[in-house]
């Protein structure tokens, strides 16, 4: 895992590497970006460049996970002043910073009405649509989140953020067959990215098990997707995890008298090929031993040189020792 920074911080960081990353609000607030020179002497000796534009971005987002609101509102000041109050990036941040900040669902539902009048009056600023599919989702409105989502999708069906965001929305609702659709959407854009494979075969793996007895033909599905992040990334905990937990669920299904009658008609309807119980057991054997790796090696490193956080850890113990 690359070590966190205010230039290209990860995706998704844990707590304690954002909290580090926010404590470096002081030194960043107590050197101005820009040239205090008049113009055009401002031009030469600006010390402006756009990675600090991006520095102070990071660091207001990650200034907002910690709480550190203060430090937060002073880096939105800088950037509206520099990029002006009405830029669309702008908005979306103090978008972001309001939402944040709200303590109460009355608050929250400001937002939103904030949100609806910048839409009336641009609706093509994609961010804010995003931003109001998020408060939505705070409000416990599932249902309108689903829908702003799709409406979003409609006009813009190459965003796999959204794509993403709708999958995740509808599992939250158990609506398998809808969030395999839209998980399977972003492999469209995204073929090599082996967490978008291991999400795929998470939401086959809850499908099949939401049946009893579970889907053989959407267990084998998820077994494959695991097995694709494996060979995608042989270092993805998360993906061995999957093939672990599939193949005990696969291999009391992998009788000879199970397999002979449900085989034949779920691959009739699904075209799925159904694993062998020997496969199956050896990719268990695999994944218990690639998992036993990564404890041994968490546990002989310093902390936060591993690569892997600390529950994702403690869930690989507690699943062999089952």
């Amino acid at each position: 895992m690359a070590t966190a920074n205010l230039l290209a911080p990860p995706s998704n960081i844990a707590p304690p590497a954002a909290l580090a990353l926010s404590q470096k609000a002081p030194l960043i607030l107590s050197n101005p970006p820009t040239s205090s020179l008049p113009w055009p002497l401002s031009l030469l000796f600006s010390r402006e460049t756009p990675e600090s534009w991006a520095i102070h971005e990071n660091l207001f987002l990650s200034a907002l996970r910690t709480g550190d609101e203060e430090s937060a509102a002073q880096l939105l000041s800088r950037l509206a002043s520099r990029f002006g109050e009405h830029n669309e990036r702008i908005v979306t941040l103090r978008g972001i910073y309001n939402e944040a900040t709200a303590q109460t669902p009355a608050s929250l539902e400001k937002v939103f009405e904030g949100y609806e009048k910048i839409l009336r009056e641009d609706p093509t600023n994609i961010s804010i649509r995003k931003r109001r599919v998020a408060v939505l989702k705070s409000l416990g409105r599932t249902s309108d989140a689903v829908t702003a989502l799709t409406v979003l999708l409609q006009n813009s069906p190459t965003d796999v953020e959204a794509w993403a965001e709708a999958s995740e929305l509808y599992a939250s609702q158990a609506a398998w067959g809808q969030a395999i659709y839209c998980a399977e959407e972003v492999l469209l854009f995204a073929p090599t990215s082996w967490s978008a494979h291991a999400h795929v075969a998470t939401l086959h793996s809850l499908s099949a098990s939401s049946t009893s007895p579970p889907s053989l033909s959407g267990l084998s599905l998820a077994l494959k997707h695991f097995c694709r992040a494996v060979e995608l990334n042989e270092g993805y905990l998360r993906a061995f995890y999957g093939v672990k937990i599939v193949a005990s669920k696969l291999l009391p299904l992998l009788s000879d008298t199970q397999v002979s009658s449900r085989k034949r008609g779920e691959q009739d309807d699904e075209d799925v090929p159904v694993p062998t119980l020997a496969s199956v057991q050896k990719l268990d054997e695999i994944a218990t031993k690639k998992l036993g790796e990564f404890i041994r090696d968490f546990g002989s490193r310093k902390k936060g040189q591993s690569g892997y956080d600390e529950a994702e850890i403690v869930a690989a113990k507690e699943l062999l020792s089952r």
